[in-house]
């Protein structure tokens, strides 16, 4: 028992000890004009006049008038009140308070509170000294060099130099607007960090974000939920999203959508690149990873697919190229090549090595292949299939091929149709020719000089040969199997596409899949504000400002510091 009786002595004696550590010591006043006390009119007080000094642990305040109760060492301040905490904190109002025994101030009355970074502007504050934290209720407004910030609360933090919003909100840049219910502001970087529903506005463009970041002395940025960039004519937005507004450059990461709105043109991806030229409106875009750029063509959508995706120029007059393996997709058209140039500026699309285009069940092959649009109609107006044309179909009711080759090809569309063919120059035909009732009446198979074909979707109204040379319409028991095919035929029927899925390779898939998983981990994980990077954690170290890094100097060369 006594050893338990010692044990818990010596552990209030320990309590006692600390608690006597951490009471804060008696204001002290340190000058005044008058000084007098009267019971009848402030109890227990000592009454200011003139030029009061007081401080207490660090901080100094000046006021014109003062009543410091002593016994609650606590502070009553009137008229021109100002309090100092070093060279990092200047506080001035009409009235104030302080408590140095929880060390905890209060001020009203046009306050104002600087630093050596900002300035903050409202009618009432409180300041813990403890936690070195001042916040306010009523509106208020902060300025820097760069920024003016305009709420209705606020926080500051003094050790992080740092201003925390969870109400209206507006940074006012000469370039921008920043709005927010959500925002911590450092004010020695400049760095804002904005969750929920926020906005950015300029001339050039609007922002919008519901978690991100603003850098406001560097003009750069990243935002993460839900986030776009909108133009006047283009809207880019992304899982993940970088902007530069000094060079007008975004990129963005991941379920990647661009939306060009005077072209009803839609592309999509994984990874985009983005620079904005204003002056010249020349813009220039690279999309990735599962690249597509769709169309709207009539009431109908043109898929295009390509590794890596090219789009430059004014608006109204881009050049869009496609590269590696490049494959597209429209309900009565198909085709792939290596790659592809089209300029909007000619409405000509060039489909460069190795071309095939499947235009509802007919295949066309050739070394060169040109699709021409109309500028005032926006449709399909012509193909052009030069060197080596072939067209392929098969035989609706047999196992056999209907052919016609050429060295040039020139197709003309109806309402984005291909309704005529013109083969010229040593044709060549295999045609199975049917009645009405679907009855093979025999095999054409001829050499012209020139081949005219009216089209109807997939079925061959009429076929005229011009100038022919030879041929005849064969039963089919009198041409062998070996004669019913032209030289050069290559039936690649096995590679057609025939859906917009079709377009993408395996391995593109496969990282769609992969990326759509991570994002609904990420979206059903709680949603929380970004932490502060360690460049914002960092700024002053690695920033710092001349005088720290005179005194850090004079350090280093073993000189006493100046006297200020």
């Amino acid at each position: 028992m006594r050893k338990l009786l010692f044990y818990i002595g010596c552990c209030l004696l320990t309590i006692n000890l600390v608690t006597a550590q951490k009471k804060s010591s008696t204001i002290n006043v340190e000058y005044s004009d008058f000084a007098d006390r009267n019971q009848d009119e402030i109890p227990d007080a000592l009454l200011l006049r003139g030029n009061v000094r007081i401080s207490h642990e660090g901080v100094v305040f000046t006021c014109n008038k003062a009543y410091f109760f002593e016994k609650e060492n606590y502070l009553k301040a009137f008229g021109d009140v100002q309090m100092v905490q070093g060279d990092t904190l200047f506080l001035n109002s009409k009235y104030a308070e302080y408590n140095g025994e929880i060390k905890q101030a209060y001020a009203t009355g046009n306050v104002v509170m600087r630093s050596p970074e900002s300035r903050l502007v409202t009618d009432t504050i409180n300041f813990d000294r403890n936690t070195q934290e001042a916040f306010y209720n009523t509106y208020g407004t902060i300025t820097n060099r760069e920024n003016t910030l305009k709420s209705k609360s606020g926080r500051y933090y003094a050790n992080e130099k740092k201003f925390r919003f969870l109400t209206a909100v507006t940074i006012t840049n000469p370039k921008y607007t920043i709005k927010s219910n959500h925002l911590d502001y450092y004010t020695n970087s400049g760095h804002s960090y904005l969750f929920g529903p926020s906005t950015i506005t300029s001339k050039e463009n609007f922002i919008y974000t519901e978690k991100g970041f603003y850098d406001t002395k560097k003009n750069l940025a990243y935002f993460k939920r839900k986030s776009y960039i909108k133009y006047k004519d283009r809207r880019i937005e992304g899982d993940s999203l970088y902007y530069d507004r000094n060079r007008e450059y975004a990129s963005a990461t991941n379920n990647v959508k661009i939306t060009d709105s005077i072209n009803k043109g839609l592309i999509k991806g994984h990874y985009a690149e983005i620079y904005r030229n204003l002056k010249t409106q020349k813009d220039s875009m690279m999309i990735t990873k599962r690249a597509v750029a769709i169309t709207l063509v009539e009431n109908d959508s043109m898929y295009v697919h390509g590794k890596k995706m090219i789009i430059t120029g004014k608006p109204g007059e881009r050049i869009v190229r496609a590269f590696n393996n490049v494959r597209f997709y429209k309900t009565d058209m198909s085709g792939k090549c290596d790659s592809i140039h089209s300029d909007q500026k000619t409405n000509l699309t060039k489909l460069i090595k190795n071309p095939i285009l499947w235009n509802y069940e007919n295949q066309m092959t050739g070394d060169v292949m040109h699709l021409i649009g109309n500028n005032k109609t926006e449709k399909l107006d012509s193909l052009k299939v030069l060197n080596n044309a072939f067209i392929i179909s098969k035989d609706t009711l047999s196992t056999g091929y209907n052919q016609v080759k050429g060295q040039n090809l020139y197709g003309k569309f109806e309402d984005n149709k291909l309704r005529e063919v013109d083969i010229i120059k040593n044709t060549e035909v295999i045609y199975y020719m049917r009645n009405d009732q679907q009855e093979l009446i025999g095999i054409n198979k001829s050499v012209s000089s020139k081949i005219n074909m009216v089209l109807d979707k997939n079925t061959i109204e009429t076929i005229t040969n011009f100038n022919q040379i030879d041929g005849d319409i064969y039963p089919e028991k009198d041409l062998p199997e070996n004669a019913r095919k032209l030289r050069g035929f290559i039936w690649r029927g096995d590679e057609r596409i025939k859906s917009k899925d079709d377009i993408f390779p395996v391995e593109e898939n496969e990282l769609d899949a992969k990326i759509q998983t991570e994002r609904k981990a990420e979206m059903d994980q709680d949603n929380k504000p970004l932490l502060p990077s360690k460049e914002t954690l960092d700024y002053d170290k690695n920033n710092p400002n001349p005088r720290a890094k005179a005194a850090k100097k004079e350090k280093e060369n073993g000189a006493k510091p100046k006297v200020q």
